[in-house]
């Protein structure tokens, strides 16, 4: 039983500890370290993530007004601002980047059977897609974005089931996005999606000569030819074309040697004709104008992780401390992701967020906060203000 235990002290509970601590070992995280250890500044970093404290400053004002509490919020001690912003400079990022990856491992399968709105399809669906955090060039001498400016990019291979990233990568701004395709490992009958800047013509010949699936928008100076028309006038949809077509491009044509389909569906909001290519001469023309359509789920992904895990600004500029920020806030989602497919809370990730955000320092039973009573007069619609507002 949790009863009089702290809702964060509670949650640290998720955190496989036995395995971060052979992460520790592994890169020596520990090594002359006294009141800070790693677990320590997880715990730290953690608080921050998960009560959306701004800074560091933020994190280590708040537990010294609550230190009292610190052993039964799980912490050993709290430490000043320069040993956190210390340690976030210099402590291994690999150490946190292992826990975040050993969380989705964990976390993924708890999702896979998660069903995708209007999609009858049981293949494992990905959205591949990037987002940029903007930053101090003076500050942050390593990350180079465009027009000489700073900025980070997170690119990310995401799970439409679950909305769980599935390969991360953090790079500086110039680094192209089709680059990413290299880095990802291409799964038999598994279903890529990704707009306009990931078209690369030998990765999707990479794609179909391993059995997988794309579905993308291609450029408005492809060059191609139509071979013959698909109908299947018993299935009414959005879909205004449906061929089969054969790049003409001498240069597409020979790093993508096979036909594609060419699908064209209108979009029920703004009425725009969209085109979109793909390798997949089964799935119905409206499904395949869906898939894409859950291609958006990256980006809202990306919205939440900015509004709900706290990104809107570094927690130090060095390589290391951004990508030790980065996936740590990752952890954070990742936490919150396992804590409710644990509890089988009927509120959403963003829902869970918020509640543990503004009751993170109460005594109560985790499983019956995140879970919605018979007679509770909490709906849905005052769920969505409360999260409204803490996003303010």
């Amino acid at each position: 039983m949790n009863a009089g235990r702290y809702i964060f002290a509670q949650i640290t509970d998720f955190i496989p500890r036995y395995e971060f601590d052979k992460m520790v070992a592994k890169y020596k995280g520990d090594f002359h370290a006294k009141d800070l250890t790693c677990y320590n500044q997880l715990l730290h970093l953690l608080w921050g993530q998960l009560t959306g404290c701004d800074s560091l400053r933020d994190i280590c004002l708040c537990l010294e007004a609550h230190k009292a509490s610190l052993y039964h919020l799980g912490f050993r001690n709290t430490v000043t601002i320069s040993s956190l912003s210390r340690a976030n400079e210099n402590r291994d990022y690999r150490i946190y980047e292992e826990l975040g990856k050993y969380m989705i491992q964990t976390v993924r399968p708890l999702y896979a059977k998660t069903r995708i709105e209007d999609i009858i399809e049981e293949n494992v669906i990905y959205a591949l897609d990037s987002t940029t955090i903007s930053t101090s060039i003076k500050l942050a001498t390593w990350a180079l974005g465009k027009y000489n400016r700073g900025a980070v990019k997170m690119h990310t291979l995401l799970d439409l089931r679950g909305s769980i990233p599935v390969n991360i990568h953090i790079t500086d701004g110039k680094w192209h996005d089709d680059n990413m395709w290299q880095l990802i490992p291409i799964e038999r009958g598994a279903v890529y999606t990704a707009d306009k800047a990931y078209i690369d013509f030998a990765q999707m010949w990479r794609m179909q000569l391993a059995g997988a699936f794309f579905v993308m928008r291609p450029k408005d100076n492809m060059l191609y030819e139509v071979v013959r028309e698909l109908r299947d006038d018993a299935f009414k949809s959005d879909v205004r074309a449906d061929f089969i077509i054969r790049l003409t491009g001498a240069k597409s044509r020979k790093l993508y040697p096979d036909e594609l389909r060419l699908v064209k569906a209108l979009d029920s909001e703004s009425g725009e004709l969209i085109t979109f290519i793909t390798n997949n001469l089964d799935f119905y023309p409206q499904e395949i104008a869906n898939i894409y359509r859950h291609r958006w789920d990256i980006e809202v992904f990306f919205k939440w992780i900015k509004q709900n895990i706290t990104i809107k600004s570094l927690w130090g500029y060095s390589e290391n401390a951004v990508k030790t920020h980065l996936w740590v806030a990752i952890t954070a989602y990742l936490l919150l992701a396992k804590i409710k497919a644990n509890m089988q809370s009927p509120y959403s990730i963003t829902e869970v967020a918020t509640l543990i955000r503004v009751s993170a320092l109460e005594k109560t039973e985790l499983r019956e906060l995140l879970t919605r009573p018979i007679d509770s007069n909490l709906s849905n619609q005052n769920v969505k203000e409360l999260t409204l507002f803490n996003d303010l």
